[in-house]
């Protein structure tokens, strides 16, 4: 029997209001609302980490509410994508790596790094930055020793694991539709995000050894769900990429990748919380692709 990767479908955050009551049950308490989450899914991408540093304290407190098979994706930090734009960028990746990520240890998935929709491709600036991403956790050890006095007290510097680490870039500007972009993440080993929105590309370039998906909405940004349809074709898309195949049919800036032997993990996140259709989807897809909660 061939050997394939592993599917993980899970939500984006899980600290919504209209939730309560809705997906999560009447009475639950807040502080074990991410426990729920975990007992439904097999991650889960943290938002927190994209609008300002935490601290070493929450992930190892999010590592202890969580089931041993459960991985983290981890949302980059907007002062590097937003702010920063990508450039002198050392010292505050240096600080992300500080704030407490290798406190999660085995639980510690993809990084993913959104980048601002009016930030168009520039590979002289892209390069540097792909380059700087730690491969590892020992690299990423030895990053987060670089912090600024900002982390003094505060930081978390080793892993309790040595494994290898995942980043995945998220693109929102057509200028990336470029053989020369595809080339530099695939030199890097880095992810081609597929983010389905209507206002950004949905491109499917294979560029790992995973997938990640972040599905913002089949109609509306971050709101609407996805109809039987939608889903049946995430459903076979999924299918495809986890033995290993780069599926026919679909949108992508260069050629199809070859089969890959022992298959590739995915990761699928839902981001269209705004009218609680993001458990309900992901909760079909799951049931859809044959992938365990």
């Amino acid at each position: 029997m061939s050997r394939t990767g592993t599917i993980r479908i899970g939500i984006s955050g899980w600290t919504y209001a209209p939730w309560r009551g809705v997906f999560y049950p009447p009475g639950l308490p807040h502080k074990r609302e991410l426990a729920y989450a975990a007992d439904r899914f097999r991650s889960i991408e943290i938002n927190g980490t994209f609008y300002g540093l935490q601290r070493p304290e929450s992930f190892g407190r999010w590592r202890e509410e969580t089931p041993d098979d459960f991985v983290f994706a981890i949302k980059g930090s907007r002062y590097i994508t937003h702010m920063l734009r990508l450039k002198n960028v050392e010292t505050a990746l240096a600080n992300f790596m500080a704030s407490g990520v290798l406190r999660l240890g085995p639980k510690l998935g993809p990084i993913l790094w959104q980048l601002p929709p009016r930030m168009s491709f520039d590979p002289d600036v892209l390069a540097p930055f792909l380059a700087l991403l730690p491969k590892d956790t020992k690299a990423a050890g030895k990053l987060a020793r670089r912090h600024d006095a900002r982390l003094d007290g505060r930081d978390w510097l080793d892993s309790d694991v040595d494994m290898p680490l995942r980043h995945a870039l998220e693109i929102r500007h057509d200028s990336f539709r470029t053989q020369v972009f595809v080339d530099l993440l695939r030199r890097h080993g880095v992810a081609l995000v597929c983010a389905d929105s209507v206002d950004w590309p949905l491109v499917m370039d294979l560029t790992s050894d995973f997938v990640y998906c972040r599905l913002h909405g089949s109609q509306e940004l971050y709101v609407s769900g996805y109809d039987d349809a939608a889903l049946e074709r995430w459903a076979t898309w999924i299918r495809s990429w986890v033995r290993g195949n780069d599926p026919q049919g679909v949108e992508r800036i260069a050629d199809r990748t070859k089969h890959r032997a022992g298959g590739r993990d995915v990761y699928v996140y839902f981001d269209n919380d705004a009218k609680v259709r993001a458990p309900v989807d992901a909760e079909s897809l799951i049931r859809r692709t044959g992938s365990s909660s």
